[in-house]
Parts: structure tokens; sequence; C-alpha cells
């Protein structure tokens, strides 16, 4: 955990979404007080006519980033991940900033396991250190 997972409507090469992820996981680790290593990074191509929003009323291709994190985080810095997370989707995978969406769902460390280290920890600011 974090995991952030991009719903997109197109295919990307292998080379673009690693730089989207490493981007990704530096933005997170600097907005969300940790490190990029916990971060992971999902793409799931949907292709073309398999997701939309329904903006103004009419059906646009959209995408979504959901964003599965410990809970803590103040608004503000939720936000600042989310204008950053649409910055990078925008210049790397050429998604509108106006058809993206980022979502926040919020957990505390006893709802994630890794293999590695058991239940993780709640999260507290000294982490990035």
């Amino acid at each position: 955990m974090p995991y952030l997972q991009l719903d997109v409507p197109g295919s990307y090469p292998t080379e673009t979404k690693r730089e989207v992820a490493r981007r990704i996981a530096a933005l997170y680790a600097k907005s969300m007080d940790t490190t990029p290593a916990r971060v992971t990074v999902g793409f799931r191509e949907l292709g073309a006519g398999n997701l939309w929003t329904a903006l103004d009323g009419e059906g646009e291709p959209g995408a979504i980033v959901m964003c599965d994190v410990r809970s803590g985080r103040t608004p503000d810095q939720r936000a600042e991940l989310a204008r950053g997370l649409i910055a990078i989707c925008t210049e790397l995978l050429g998604l509108r900033d106006d058809r993206l969406v980022v979502e926040f769902t919020q957990h505390t460390g006893d709802e994630m396991y890794r293999a590695a280290g058991g239940w993780s920890a709640d999260w507290n600011a000294a982490e990035a250190g």
C-alpha cells in the first residue's frame, strides 16, 4: 500500500508506463510523506470505447485514478497529490485533464498486509525521514 490504479481508454508502451509509475511513486512519496518503495502503480488499459464520462450529459472518453492509501493525510496533501497525478497523466499519457478523475479510498494500517512485514503500521509524518 498505497496502490494507485489508472483506468485508461487506450494502450501505452511499457517504457511509458514505467516512467509514469516512477514519477507517480516519487510524487506520492513527496506529497504524502512516505517512501517511493511503498507505492504500487497499476494500469488497466481498457481500450477505445470502454471507459466513459458523462460530462455535460454527453458521453466522452474518460480516465480515472483510484488511490487506495493509508489514512491520516490532510485534504491539502491529497489535493496536492491529485493535482500532480493529473499533471503526470496529461503530460505522459496524453489524457485530458477535464476527463480525468482522482478518487481516494483511505485505510488503516491493519487493512494492509505485506508478506515481507506483516500488517502495516498506521501512517505517521515521521515515516518519510
